[in-house]
């Protein structure tokens, strides 16, 4: 049974930073490939960012590259997601996402954590 656990959500203003965190609950945490996700209201959910099994290849959806940077710690079954530069567009529920190595989607989810910027 794989669970995803996030946390560090909250409220920021505008150009502020946030640091979520997702805790795994997976035996072998350095077979999965790791994704964040986030939907905003009224919206459809939307890739934010993705790194592979041992950290490297990170990628980023476009509207958040130089600001966001996601990580992990395969020793503490954690990924990360640094925030800095938070506009009020950033506003939405963050989703921590898992996927074994190779598989085509992602299916495991986390409840998710409320991100809200203000400006």
């Amino acid at each position: 049974q794989v669970q995803l656990v996030e946390s560090g959500g909250g409220s920021v203003q505008s150009g502020g930073s946030l640091r979520l965190s997702c805790a795994a609950s997976i035996r072998t945490f350095s077979r999965y490939a790791m994704a964040w996700f986030r939907q905003a209201p009224e919206k459809e959910r939307e890739f934010v960012a993705a790194i592979n099994w041992n950290g490297g290849n990170p990628y980023y959806a476009d509207s958040v590259k130089g600001r966001f940077t996601i990580s992990r710690d395969n020793a503490k079954n954690t990924v990360y997601l640094q925030m800095n530069s938070l506009k009020p567009e950033d506003t939405a529920v963050y989703y921590c996402a898992a996927k074994v190595v190779g598989a085509a989607r992602y299916d495991y989810w986390g409840q998710g954590t409320q991100v809200t910027v203000s400006s």
